[in-house]
């Protein structure tokens, strides 16, 4: 799943068992592609149980102090949107806890409930009461690409190489 900064679900793609590692289920699908071939101008932020690419960005392993460390509090605080809105579809659709159906089935609810959760969120309906803190260092499970890093470090070197602090630029 992917989301903008508005917690608003823009790509989804429910039809794998949970089993299934996160990096596989992207790299099979169309939004993978896409990105690969260069038809969108931006790019996915993730973390560390995805490879840095040019088209994602992950936080560095071992960050130095200064440009490195202030790049990855930045991605940090980026990627809480989506694991507020994973959060925000648990909470809305207590079904999602525990589904009990056959998988097509899941993957219908699911894709169902994220449709239902983004009308909630441009209706500006008060989403339900979260109790919750994202943990800010999974572990790696993937070798970063080469052109992915230097990406990473000339966008750190661009947004934070300066004197200013990181909750100056943030």
């Amino acid at each position: 799943m992917v989301c903008d900064s508005q917690c608003l679900i823009t790509n989804i793609d429910a039809k794998w068992p949970g089993s299934v590692n996160d990096f596989h289920i992207l790299r099979e699908s169309p939004l993978y592609r896409q990105f690969q071939q260069g038809r969108f101008n931006g790019c996915l932020v993730a973390d560390n149980e995805y490879p840095c690419l040019p088209f994602m960005m992950t936080p560095y392993l071992n960050p130095k102090p200064g440009a490195e460390s202030c790049f990855n509090e930045a991605l940090y605080e980026t990627r809480a949107c989506i694991k507020t809105t994973f959060t925000m579809l648990r909470a809305r659709f207590g079904c999602l806890k525990g589904l009990r159906v056959s998988p097509d089935r899941a993957c219908d609810i699911i894709v169902a409930c994220a449709v239902l959760h983004n009308i909630a969120m441009i209706r500006k309906e008060a989403p339900p009461c979260i109790n919750w803190m994202p943990s800010n260092k999974p572990e790696p499970l993937h070798c970063d690409h080469q052109k992915g890093t230097a990406l990473r470090d000339v966008i750190a070197a661009q947004l934070f190489a300066s004197s200013m602090s990181c909750s100056q630029v943030l």
